[in-house]
């Protein structure tokens, strides 16, 4: 890879709910993962599939329509978040897991 390549990596998806009282659909995610694929994001962090049902759903129907950016899920670095990410990834043309260790007590359990 050149070292003049810039990569964008956006995290709208995940991180634009960590407010208090902010949450998007699973139809909104996928419009603006849809938005960040044509203004050529070249990873879309689509959520954290372990945190709950609908946060693997909305990762997986995004994996599902995006063809030209990576899409990423977030896991603990621990097995089951792992496999998890990966099965909402898995219909995705790239996919990519995005692994963190906790350091919170909320994230720990």
């Amino acid at each position: 890879m050149s070292k003049d390549k810039l990569i964008i990596f956006d995290t709208t998806l995940r991180d634009g709910e960590q407010s208090p009282g902010a949450s998007m659909t699973r139809d909104e995610k996928i419009r603006i993962a849809r938005a960040l694929e044509l203004m050529k994001v070249d990873i879309i962090e689509a959520g954290f599939p372990i945190a709950s049902e609908g946060d693997f759903e909305s990762v997986q129907a995004v994996a599902k329509i995006i063809k030209n950016s990576t899409v990423c899920g977030l896991a603990r670095a621990k097995q089951v978040d792992i496999e998890r990410a990966g099965d909402a990834i898995k219909p995705a043309n790239s996919g990519r897991i995005h692994t963190f260790l906790a350091t919170s007590p909320i994230h720990m359990e």
